[in-house]
């Protein structure tokens, strides 16, 4: 039985993936700081991209769509807050998606919120 830790792992390596695949540029992965983490950072275009990804094995309690909720959206956009203030990236424009992967499933959603 896979761990959560591995099995997060995995659900960021299927994101990228899909992310790539969709013309997106990875800057950076698992951005940590005292507030929490950000899973992955990328840029689509002009845009500068945080990547929200969550994950299920089944849909037997939901979906993983589910799990990012305002309390959650708040807490990443604290992080990306920091981000920004440490990392000094220059943009435009900024979105959160969110990457949900329930079963073999991925879906993406694309400005699911805004900063």
């Amino acid at each position: 039985m896979e761990t959560t830790i591995s099995s997060g792992a995995t659900a960021e390596s299927q994101a990228v993936d899909l992310l790539v695949r969709r013309g997106y540029r990875i800057v950076e992965r698992n951005y940590r700081c005292t507030i929490g983490e950000l899973d992955i950072v990328a840029r689509d275009r002009g845009v500068l991209v945080f990547v929200e990804v969550r994950s299920r094995a089944n849909s037997e309690h939901g979906h993983a769509l589910e799990m990012v909720g305002r309390r959650k959206q708040r807490k990443v956009t604290r992080v990306a807050q920091s981000y920004l203030a440490w990392r000094r990236p220059l943009f435009d424009e900024a979105r959160f998606d969110v990457v949900a992967i329930t079963g073999s499933e991925i879906v993406l959603v694309q400005d699911a919120w805004r900063l």
